[in-house]
Formats: structure tokens, sequence, C-alpha cells
């Protein structure tokens, strides 16, 4: 795909807007960027008709340009010029052709390009070095500089385009990465969004998918920085904040910004503040807001609003021209100089910039005057907001921050950037409702302003209280009240129904493997205390018998070599307690003439074997089930023992052990694929910033856990192509095309049937919904818990299924919450009571989520420094020693066995209890 000027100009600018234009995707509209493409087609027009007029009619074409007989060409001038180079396209403004100095030296091209605007920016330059670069390669010429024609004045800059050239090819060489890409870059929000045709789509998706960029002060570092923690939305980032004491010595300085704290005020919808934000308002509040056009530097309208003791005054000082702004700006010093004590009170940088530039222009006030101390003591109200006060709005911008309290604009796509079109319409018209418009517009931002002081004034200690209505009756939150808030921590959860506090107990892992395993004729096996092992004398020497024949060709050694000696550090594990052991292995050798060999070392000894295998499982032990780190584990055998262990060796040990259980691993995950039950659910890993994914398959007896690169479906899918049994899971839909019979997870259904009560108090519809579901499900759960999940007590209940579904899912609800309840039972009807036809299949994925808890805990170790080797070796370990909980065996017993089959070990230690309890 070729690429072309707009995707060049829109790769400036955002990927998303350059992928959006390759697909030649039409925006929804946006009033500031249709203006923004008329107002450049119009100069371009206006100002390739005043270079034609300056040319003569044989010295100047229009179109495309032939590449041969360039060298003879008579022209002067190119207008709308298509230039194309292999994969790019330019369409040049304009190309300015100067004769050969000389015989035998080339005429020199310069391509020229509009920009209405009367100030550069490098997004300018860098387009008109884009048309350089495609017309170089083109014509197979040089081109080294540019001409940019912009302004009212027509202003001509000549531009070293030779000097952005690295840059515009690294910029083609990204165009040309995302547009092979299958899909798209990821949508991100940024300050170019207000000047976007595709500003409204672009953040309804933002929005739907609750993304970080929403938040608009956040910068794209911070937003990285999340990403690689696996912090993806607001309502993730909501999660994250921790209230932390302030430390005295910080007392006297600005408040830090909280990105985390602004995502819990929008996720709880309530004003949160730090501290005590008072601004510094001693006399009568003047609110001030000024319209200006930045390219000009001309400031056209003052809104100034004022309380007076005959009402509320509005002043809004207006200039024609640019030979006026003097006049507006001394009617605005007069409105102040009436003002009794008046305090200046705007938001933001823009009214900081004008009052500096205003006194900077027209000369300094006197000091002491009433003007004079006025713009001296401005109040910039955001800088409060940004530090103290954070609204339950993305954006901390005046338009947000007011439509969030109530207030609404007369325009309501009404921005900054509005109204320079709307100014530059009335300049071309004169039209006065278009004027009328912009007053109006100026009014609203003062009353917007008035509003949000007032609002912060009421947080204040002793300040009155914003009206009913103008804070959009949200309670006011202090931040250094809030308890820490751990969104999956264990504890008891508070539930909207009795019903639902009592099914879900019912539901806790040991309670299930205590009781109702018990009545399925499934107990598990519970754990067995290890047999204490013999007393043994701290070091030993074991010498090897020395081998009378060579092993490769059988002949009698009778030449001896030298006695070698291998020392292994290990450690002896006892009933009560750990001791170093040290083993000294001699070995005779031997050399064979005819072979040329040595022999008589064991195998196991040729390599750099230093470390027993007791001393590595232990460690094993350590990582793996008891979660301590590598390092800390580390520290502590050297500290103990006196060994020299590196924090490399311990990771050998890791990989080596990984490699000897990798059979034990597919032994496990082939029983599991086998069986007539399994539970499946998925969790995120963190591979150095890099999100992946750890998938769980468990039954009552086995766990396998394996690493995909990501969340889709694909892989479990093929694992579970043959599987016929009975698959539970949550509702994530990538199980749903499983070929099997399935039994959705009811406790996380209920736990979202609960939040939605919660959130809805009054929805009289959900309720009943949600309590008929409870009814529903607490006989079952009862009868479960009486005799255990058996098919021939369990049937009984599906005709009550049938009488819920056809009382309560049949009729037509008016609520959305309600209806989105309906859909949901309705969608999964086939696979919400499955559990009921069948022996020993659980109703809840309890077995999953058990097994997920324990790589969060083994991911919590990690700290996201693990590779992608790194993890799987975990996972495989994680495998057995999981494994072995589930079957009520001791992992570090079988780390030290040698094992690699969980089932022989189990046999064995069943056989050896058997013949000890008949001894006994």
């Amino acid at each position: 795909m070729k690429i072309t000027t707009p995707l060049f100009e829109a790769s400036l600018k955002c990927t998303t807007k350059c992928f959006l234009r390759s697909l030649s995707e039409t925006g929804t509209g946006n009033a500031y960027a249709d203006w923004a493409r008329t107002q450049a087609q119009s100069y371009c027009d206006t100002g390739t008709k005043g270079l034609m007029a300056g040319a003569a009619a044989d010295e100047s074409i229009i179109g495309s340009l032939g590449t041969e007989n360039w060298k003879t060409a008579k022209w002067r001038l190119a207008v709308d010029l298509v230039a194309r180079a292999e994969n790019l396209e330019s369409s040049v403004h304009a190309v300015e052709r100067a004769p050969s100095e000389g015989r035998g030296q080339a005429g020199q091209f310069a391509p020229i390009r509009f920009i209405f605007t009367n100030k550069l920016t490098r997004s300018d330059k860098l387009l008109l070095a884009f048309d350089a670069l495609v017309l170089s390669e083109m014509l197979g010429r040089k081109i080294d500089r540019g001409k940019i024609m912009y302004g009212d004045d027509h202003a001509m800059q000549t531009v070293k385009t030779s000097a952005l050239a690295r840059e515009v090819r690294k910029q083609i060489e990204k165009i040309a990465t995302l547009l092979s890409s299958p899909s798209p870059p990821d949508l991100i929000l940024n300050r170019h969004c207000a000047e976007c045709e595709f500003q409204a789509q672009c953040r309804q998706k933002a929005i739907e998918k609750d993304d970080l960029s929403l938040l608009s002060s956040m910068t794209e570092k911070e937003r990285k920085k999340f990403n690689g923690k696996g912090i993806f939305t607001v309502t993730q980032l909501s999660y994250t904040f921790r209230p932390r004491r302030r430390p005295k010595r910080l007392a006297g300085k600005r408040e830090k910004y909280h990105h985390s704290l602004k995502a819990l005020a929008i996720r709880e919808r309530k004003i949160h503040i730090v501290g005590s934000p008072e601004p510094e308002i001693k006399g009568t509040p003047v609110f001030l807001d000024v319209e200006g056009l930045p390219d000009r530097d001309f400031y056209y309208l003052i809104g100034v609003r004022v309380k007076t003791a005959q009402g509320i005054v509005q002043h809004s000082l207006w200039a024609d021209s640019a030979s006026e702004e003097k006049q507006i700006w001394t009617d605005f010093l007069g409105v102040l100089s009436a003002i009794e004590n008046p305090v200046l009170i705007h938001y933001g940088r823009f009214e900081t910039t004008f009052l500096k530039r205003m006194c900077q222009r027209y000369g300094e006030l006197p000091e002491g005057s009433v003007a004079f101390k006025a713009i001296a003591t401005a109040v910039n109200i955001l800088p409060v907001i940004y530090a103290q006060v954070y609204f339950p709005a993305y954006s901390n911008g005046l338009k947000a921050v007011a439509d969030w309290l109530g207030f609404r604009w007369s325009v309501p796509d009404a921005s900054g950037a509005q109204t320079i079109s709307w100014r530059h319409e009335w300049e071309q018209s004169r039209d006065t409702q278009i004027k009328q418009r912009l007053v109006t517009y100026n009014s609203e931002d003062c009353q917007a302003l008035e509003l949000v002081e007032h609002t912060i004034h009421g947080l204040c200690p002793g300040g009155k209280q914003p009206e009913s209505g103008q804070a959009g009756n949200s309670d006011v939150v202090s931040a250094d009240s809030l308890n820490p808030d751990y969104p999956y921590r264990l504890g008891k959860k508070t539930f909207a129904m009795p019903e639902l506090e009592e099914i879900n107990k019912a539901a806790y892992w040991n309670y299930q493997r205590e009781r109702v395993y018990v009545r399925s004729d499934k107990r598990p096996r519970r754990k067995r205390a290890s047999r204490p092992a013999m007393s043994i004398r701290v070091n030993k020497v074991i010498v090897y018998p020395p081998l009378s024949n060579c092993p490769h060709c059988n002949r009698l050694a009778t030449r001896k070599s030298a006695i070698r000696e291998k020392i292994l550090y290990d450690i002896q594990i006892g009933h009560c307690g750990l001791k170093r052991w040290v083993v000294k292995h001699v070995f005779q050798t031997y050399w064979c003439r005819k072979c040329e060999l040595h022999f008589g070392l064991e195998k196991r000894f040729r390599t750099k074997l230093k470390f027993g295998w007791n001393l590595i499982a232990y460690i094993l032990f350590q990582v793996i089930e008891l979660c301590i780190p590598q390092r800390v584990a580390t520290l502590s055998i050297n500290r103990l023992f006196g060994f020299d262990l590196s924090y490399q060796t311990v990771m050998q040990f890791k990989t080596r052990a990984a490699e000897f259980y990798e059979k034990t691993k597919q032994q496990i995950l082939d029983r599991i694929i086998r069986g007539r039950l399994v539970h499946a659910d998925e969790t995120r890993a963190n591979i150095k910033g890099k999100l992946a994914y750890v998938w769980v398959l468990t039954n009552l007896h086995e766990v396998a856990y394996i690493y995909a690169e990501s969340r889709e479906g694909g892989m479990v899918q093929n694992l579970l192509r043959e599987f016929k049994g009975v698959l539970v899971s949550d509702f994530y839909a990538a199980y749903d095309s499983i070929e099997c019979p399935q039994q959705k997870c009811l406790i996380h259904l209920m736990r979202d049937l609960n939040d939605e009560t919660l959130n809805n108090p009054f929805d009289e519809e959900l309720k009943r919904i949600v309590g008929g579901f409870a009814e529903l499900l607490r006989p079952i759960v009862q009868t479960v818990d009486r005799y255990g999940l058996k098919r021939h007590f369990l049937r009984k209940h599906l005709a009550s299924v049938d009488r819920f579904y056809k009382r309560l899912i049949a009729p037509d609800y008016h609520s959305e919450a309600a209806i989105k309840c309906k859909q949901r039972f309705d969608k999964n009807r086939d696979k919400l009571f499955t559990f009921l036809c069948y022996d020993v299949v659980p109703w809840n994925n309890n077995n999953a989520e058990h097994a997920i808890k324990a790589f969060a805990r083994l991911r919590k170790v990690m700290g996201g420094t693990s590779t992608e080797k790194g993890i799987e070796e975990y996972l495989t370990l994680l495998t057995v020693s999981e494994t072995c909980e589930y079957q009520g065996l001791d992992f570090l017993d079988f780390l030290r066995s040698g094992e690699r089959d969980i089932e022989s070990f189990a046999n064995a230690k069943r056989r050896r209890s058997r013949c000890k309890d008949h001894l006994g």
C-alpha cells in the first residue's frame, strides 16, 4: 500500500488516525476539523493562483511532471503535482525550478507548501521534507531545500529539508510497519483528538475499553509504566490508590498528583480531596475568561463576571481587529478599577499568559493601583484542583469539571478550538449571530468558572457547601480518611441477600474437600507426616570399587591413571531439622591403550556436579511451595550451612529440575484431558513488562499450568479438542467453542448478580430475578451438602430450573440491568445446570481458582522479572507441587524421592503405610 501525504500527515498526529485513513474510513464529524480542511484548501488555491500570476504563461505547468527531458524543460513553476516513487506518493502543492547556472550543471528544484496558520510547527516542516524526499527519489536528484508560504501575510520561509530527511525516513518505516500489521494499533487518546474527525468514535471505543489514555493528565511514559505493571484500565488503576501520611518535611511543598486517586474518583463518582484546598480569595471575586487567536497572539474578547450589590454583572469586551486590542485592555483595567478590592479568578495558563503579555505590550501598571494589585494577585483555580481536588471527570479542563457539576453550555460541542473557526467566519462575514455566539460562549465560561470556584470553596473547612444539584448530589470524600481497599483480598464479602451468603459459604475449597467430595465417594487423600530419617555421620567418604575391564572394548585394565575425588555438598533432612552433609566420592581411574580413553569415573560426576539432590529439592520446596524469593532462599542456605551458592546456580537448579519433571507435567496434562472432568481458568503473567497469560487445567486430583502469549482461546481449544467430559469454567467466550458438555461457574454468576443488585438497589425487576435464582440454587446446594455431587439426588431439581425460566426469565423487563440479566440467563441456559445430570461435577470453578491463587502467590514473588523460558520452568514445577497438594502428598518428599510419576510415588507410599499398620 502506498504511503501518501494524508497518511504521513496523520501519522505525525496519531497512529490510529493514520490506520483509519489507510482503510478509507470517514469520521463521524468534527466542526473544527472540517473548517481547518476547508481553510487549508482555500489557502492553497489562493497561494497557487498568486504564484501562477507571477510566472509567465509558458513557464508554468499544472499536473504531473514528466521525468524525461527535464534537463531541457523550460518551465519554472509546477503546481498541483503528484509525485510518485516506489511505495510513496506525495501531493505537492507547487515545485519551483531554478535553471542551471552553467553548462553541464542541472537545475535546482524546490517544493513549496502552503500553510494557512500564522505559526509553523515541526509537523509542517516534516510534511515539506516528505515532499522533497519523494520528489528527490522520483527525479533521481538531491533536493535539500524547500519553501513554505504561510499566514495572513503570505510570508515565505526556506526550510533545509535535508536536515529532516532522516526523521522522515524513520516515520515512513513506522507507517509501513503499521500498515503491514494485521491488527490495528493500540487506541491512545491525545491532544490532537480535539482537532480530529475521528474524535467521537475513538473516544467511544476508549470509554468501552476503559483505557488509561482517557486520563488526559497522564503522560505516555506514565501510561507505559502502568501497562508494565499489568494495569490497562482506569478501573484497575483505581484499586491501586493507597492513602499515605504526608511527611512533615513536605508540608510546605506542593501536593503530588495521584492518577490512581483520579481513577478512584471516577469509579466511585465522588469528589475526592487531599488536604484542605483553599484558594486565597480575600476580596471581591472577579471571574475572567479570554478568547484569542494563538497563531496571531491576538486577544479579541475579554469576559469579566462580577457580583455587585445590584446582582451579577457580565462584561464582554470585544475587539473587531488587532488595532482595538489596546482599547479593550484599557476598558478591562477600568472595570477592575471600579471594583472594591477585586480578586481576579481564572482557569488555566491562557489567562496568565494574557495578563503578562498585555502588561508587556501596553505598559506596566502603576504600583499600588487597584488594577496592579488585582493582576499581581490573580488566582489560577487549576493548580488547586490539579493536586488537591479530584473530580469524577477524565480531564481537569473547565469543560469536563463544570459538566460533571451540572453546568451545560448552549452549544454542546463548543470548545476553544471551535471558537477559532467561529472568529474566522465572523471576520469574513461580519455576521452578528456568530459574534453573539462567541460572546455567549465566553460568558458561559465565566459562569462555569464561578460554579467551580463556588464548589471548591464549599470543600474548605467551614466553607459553604454547594447547593443541591450543583455537585451532582455526590458525596465528598477525604483521601486521608480512606482505608486501603483490596478488591481481591481474602475475608468476608458483603452480600445483598442472605441466601447468596449461605451459598457462598458452601463454595470454600476446604469445605468442599472435607464434606462434599466425601459424600461423592471421591474423598481426597490427606497429607501424612514424613518418616524420620536415620541419624548419620556428618562427613562420609565413599570409595568406589575399580572397574576391571574397559567399558568400551572390555579389555582388562592394566594401566592405572589418577585417583579422582569428587566432593558433593548436600543437606540431610531429618524429622526435626536440617544439617549440612558433605560426601567425598573416590574413584580409581584407568587408561585403555586400545581405546585411548580414561574410565572408572561414574557418569554423573563427569559434569560440574557440586551440590546434591536433597539440597536442590529443599530450595525448590522453598521457592515453589513456600513462595520464598530465590535470592532470599540462596542467602538463607549460605548463611545456615556455609555454602557458596550463587543466584545463577539456584536458577540452574530450577532449570535442571524443570527438565527432569517435564515428562511428569505432560503425564499429568494427558490424564486431565483423558478424564471425565476439567476445570479451566486463566490469569495474567508479566514477562519483563510484556503481557502474557497462564492457563490452568485441573480436575479433583491433578493440576496443569500452561503458558500462552495471549488470552486467545486457540491454545486451550486445541488441547481440549478430543475431550468428551464436562468442562467447568467461567463465562469467558473462548470456552464456548469447545465441543463438550459445559458447566459455568455459578459462583461467578452469583457474585456478578450480587454486584448488580448493590449497584441498582431500587431495581425491583432485577431483585426479582436475583431472588428467584437464589431460591432455586439454595436447595440445590443443600442437597449437594447432604448427599454429595450425585446425579441420583440432583436430578429432582431440573423441574425447579424449568419453573425458574418460565416464571422469571420469560417475562419482558424494562430496566436495563434486568434485561441484561435475563439475556445472560437465556444465553447460558444449557450451561448453568449441567452438573444436575452428571456425577461428581461441581457447580463452581473452585478447583481452578484455587490453582490460580497458587500461581498468583508465585507471580508476586517473580515480580515480572522472569523470562518466557523461566516462567515455563516455574509452571512445570508448580504443576508438580499443586498436584501433590491435590493428592495429599508432601511436595518435598516427592522431590527427594527422585520419582517422576506422582501416581507411582503415591501407591508406594500407601503400600508402606499399610505395611507399617500391619506390623504395628
